[in-house]
């Protein structure tokens, strides 16, 4: 079977069909919609294959504007907005079946040295990711075994996920709870050392855990749901290399739910504490019934 970490370094490895557009897969699976960092990770290779590789991604901002079908193709159309002397700008719109679904606008910057640093050190003291079970292993510690649909789910993830707080599974649990969370992550095997293959699947992680800080508060993390969420946009800004196959830390946090809409930010850090991207995104969410 194929290692999941490969599967996803061949998802995000774009068919090129003329010089601005791509294609990208979307795998068949039983999701509603197509997973939204999937869309967000393929239109940055996207941007990307259109610069030189001269100058890594900084930031990106995009909107998710209707849910993708899953096993139909995504083709991404780029827009070289610019090329400047340090900066570089593309704008992505993803199209399935003749409809946009999503757009990104993206910008690269060429590295240089800056006249000082700071950063803010991570909120809290966390435990070691080694240290910590996998989400595999809480379900299967709670409830015996892991049902059969999240046995498929867990044998297909190309990340491996520690929730630094244990899992919450009733409404006792989640009484007075704070709306943050925070978890380690990494892919379950090697991507390669191309930069933007990296920064890409880190952008697919992004959108994997953000919007549990919203409902941390309400309802337990697993098990049936009371409320259908889906992300309305999505920033990211990136501050030093990385690589997604190492572990790193991220911390959420939710300042504000209101009108049906829950803001969540989120700051990634490597095993030595440093800053490496900054995530804000929006979700929707609707009670279900």
């Amino acid at each position: 079977m194929t290692n999941p970490a490969e599967s996803l370094v061949d998802l995000l490895d774009l068919e090129q069909i003329e010089v601005n557009i791509f294609r990208g897969r979307s795998p068949q699976e039983s999701l509603q919609r197509v997973f939204g960092g999937q869309v967000a990770g393929q239109a940055l290779v996207a941007a990307g294959r259109t610069t030189d590789g001269e100058r890594p991604v900084h930031s990106l901002h995009a909107y998710f504007l209707r849910p993708g079908r899953p096993g139909v193709p995504i083709v991404y159309q780029v827009e070289r907005v610019r090329d400047g002397r340090s900066f570089t700008t593309r704008r992505v719109t993803a199209v399935q079946q003749g409809r946009t679904i999503f757009n990104l606008t993206a910008s690269f910057h060429k590295p240089e040295e800056g006249p000082f640093e700071h950063q803010l050190p991570p909120a809290r003291k966390v435990p070691d990711p080694e240290s910590l079970p996998t989400v595999a292993e809480e379900i299967r510690e709670h409830l015996g075994a892991l049902p059969e649909q999240l046995e498929r789910m867990a044998r297909r993830q190309p990340f491996d996920i520690r929730y630094v707080d244990r899992l919450r599974w009733s409404a006792e649990d989640v009484e007075g709870a704070e709306p943050r969370s925070a978890v380690w992550m990494r892919a379950v095997g090697p991507l390669g050392d191309d930069p933007l293959v990296h920064t890409c699947a880190l952008t697919y992680a992004s959108d994997m855990t953000l919007l549990d800080a919203v409902r941390i508060p309400v309802e337990p993390l697993w098990g049936p749901r009371s409320f259908d969420m889906a992300s309305l946009d999505h920033a990211m800004w990136f501050h030093r290399p990385f690589r997604a196959d190492e572990w790193f830390l991220y911390d959420q946090e939710s300042p504000i739910a209101v009108g049906g809409r829950g803001l969540a930010r989120g700051r990634i850090y490597n095993l030595e504490g440093q800053l490496i991207v900054s995530v804000v995104q929006e979700g929707l969410f609707r009670k279900l019934g």
